[in-house]
């Protein structure tokens, strides 16, 4: 049975960023075009320094674009992106239950529908019995389940990730890595997900978008062929899954190549 896409729909166009550093004019994005579905998976792969977070800064209104269009179709999107950090971002004086619940007080949503959907929030990662701990009570997996309860609370026409699983150890992030994916497919919102790691693009998306060294471009897009429900570790050891990665990794050398090569000037 097919499950419904309920995620915005993203049209980038031409999408360009410069910044002043010092007298020099910078370049962090060039000429950007990218279509994603509603209720897609889409994950960022390139270089340090290309311009990832940039993207997703800008999607997040956190930033402007210099030029380019950016349409995103969802109801009441200036307020219904939500975006999670490598860092939780989690306020240490704030209990879990009140760090979910924040976007939704600064939005004036009524006292009884905020526990309500704090309630779904926390349940959706599996943080009930840990409502009333606080930040520093925490593992850092459960820290990053709280944050993103935080986001998915406020029901988010789109979700935007900049790689929020980096700092966890391999088996933490092995474990939110299925537990992401868990809660994706109960909801299918639109993801776009930074992430160094060419495996965890494999592992998580619909799409694989390898950008290039600065000015950060799409030099390509991958098609991601392995069917969902995934087995995380099956998938990861399966021969098709190895040359995919391989493949990916021989689009991508060059330009991590290049951008240590920048770096050395």
């Amino acid at each position: 049975m097919a499950v419904e896409r309920r995620g915005a729909a993203v049209d980038i166009v031409g999408l360009r960023k410069e910044y002043l550093s010092g007298p020099a004019r910078v370049v962090a994005l060039e000429d950007i075009n990218l279509r994603v579905a509603p209720g897609e998976f889409v994950c960022l792969v390139g270089p340090s320094g290309c311009g990832k977070s940039t993207l997703l800064r800008i999607l997040a209104g956190l930033s402007a674009q210099t030029s380019g269009t950016i349409k995103v179709e969802a109801p009441g999107w200036a307020v219904e992106n939500a975006m999670v950090f490598q860092e939780s971002g989690l306020f240490p004086w704030m209990s879990v239950e009140a760090n979910v619940g924040f976007g939704l007080m600064t939005r004036g949503v009524p006292a009884g529908e905020a526990a309500l959907r704090v309630e779904a929030a926390l349940k959706l990662v599996g943080l009930t019995r840990f409502r009333r701990h606080y930040p520093h009570q925490l593992s850092g997996g459960m820290r990053q389940r709280s944050a993103i309860a935080r986001a998915f609370v406020t029901d988010p026409g789109m979700l935007l990730m900049d790689e929020p699983l980096a700092a966890l150890d391999a088996q933490n992030r092995v474990i939110l890595q299925a537990e992401l994916l868990r809660i994706w497919e109960q909801t299918r919102k639109t993801v776009i997900y930074v992430t160094h790691s060419i495996e965890e693009a494999l592992l998580l998306g619909d799409r694989t978008v390898v950008m290039t060294a600065q000015p950060g471009r799409i030099k390509r897009i991958v098609d991601v062929p392995f069917p969902r429900p995934r087995n995380l570790m099956t998938l990861s050891a399966s021969p098709e899954f190895g040359r995919l990665k391989l493949d990916i990794w021989q689009v991508l050398e060059e330009e991590v190549t290049r951008a240590r090569r920048d770096e050395e000037k």
